[in-house]
């Protein structure tokens, strides 16, 4: 299941960070370098981001229950939304504050402390050191990701996907890895032109750079809670799967929603033959459904209702709701 293996890439990509934020915040403490405190809780944040994709992961497991009769598999949803605010907050318009703050000091002609201290290779040392480490992470997300974007591109995966983890991984590595390129530039930068601003606009990089992706992530996952049909393709296998069943002329309308990354719910009304009994528009329902579910796997809550067209010239599919995310 793509959540097992979305688990095992937010468990690498927590691993990492939490190593790399200390890292950062020593040598912020040595320095005093204010990209390296951006970049400190920038990890620190994915750290909580990652901890929250793993209680969504868990709640998600929760058996439903009558007050939530389709159980909780948009849990994972929300806590992929949690995600971008976090980001959003913690990472981005800290980073701004920071270099804000740093800025005010460098007007103010106040000594940089990362040009006097005697640790000035320290940032440089603990950067690279989290590139090779934030790139062994990616490296396990990409894998984890492959059997599931298929021949599609990275981007249209991020997109498209209807799991959560990996996309949110993906997204937060890359992030990462160009916060530290930032950071890197801004800090190398200082050391080697003895001017503090250097480290100010490297802030400022990090920041404007976690906001965008904070700003994509919300978008995503918005619209995955408020509720996405499935994927054409997936549609495309219950309409084929209910129109080949014997007894059923035709689907009247259908509508499909995904009530968690790995669950659809069907509701549809079809065509029966006229002159059919009750129990023999019972047994084909019952027979739609079986194929239907023997077709996708995806298929959870399912809602038949039989029905005679009002025109008998009327063969098209109408209110079909085939919405994927490639539309948000």
């Amino acid at each position: 299941m793509a959540h097992s293996s979305g688990t095992k890439a937010v468990v690498a990509a927590m691993s990492a960070n939490l190593a790399i934020a200390v890292m950062k915040l020593v040598a912020f403490l040595l320095t005093r370098a204010s990209s390296m405190l951006a970049e400190a809780i920038h990890s620190f944040a994915d750290c909580a981001n990652q901890v929250l994709l793993l209680l969504g992961g868990r709640s998600a497991q929760k058996q439903a229950t009558p007050l939530h009769p389709f159980g909780y598999g948009r849990a994972r949803y929300l806590s992929a939304f949690l995600v971008s605010i976090i980001l959003f907050s913690m990472g981005g318009l800290f980073a701004l504050y920071e270099a804000y703050h740093k800025l005010e000091e460098v007007r103010a002609g106040h000594p940089n402390e990362l040009l006097n201290s005697s640790w000035w290779w320290v940032p440089l040392a603990v950067l690279g050191g989290a590139i090779i480490a934030e790139s062994l992470s990616l490296r396990t997300a990409v894998i984890e990701s492959r059997p599931h974007k298929g021949s599609t591109s990275w981007a249209r995966f991020i997109k498209s996907s209807k799991s959560p983890e990996l996309p949110v991984i993906l997204l937060e590595d890359i992030a990462a890895l160009l916060g530290l390129v930032f950071a890197l530039i801004g800090v190398g930068m200082t050391i080697i032109t003895k001017w503090a601003g250097w480290d100010v606009i490297g802030t400022v990089a990090i920041g404007i750079l976690l906001i965008c992706v904070a700003v994509v992530l919300a978008a995503e996952t918005r619209s995955l809670l408020i509720g996405e049909a499935a994927s054409d393709e997936e549609i495309e296998k219950i309409t084929t799967a209910m129109t080949g069943t014997a007894g059923i002329q035709s689907i009247i309308h259908m509508k499909t929603i995904h009530l968690g990354p790995e669950e659809v719910l069907v509701a549809a009304k079809v065509e029966v033959d006229a002159d059919a009994t009750a129990k023999e528009v019972a047994e084909i329902l019952n027979s739609a459904e079986a194929a239907v579910r023997q077709s996708s796997a995806v298929v959870g809550p399912m809602y038949l209702e039989p029905d005679l067209r009002r025109d008998e010239g009327d063969t098209s599919v109408s209110e079909e709701v085939s919405t994927t995310s490639d539309e948000h």
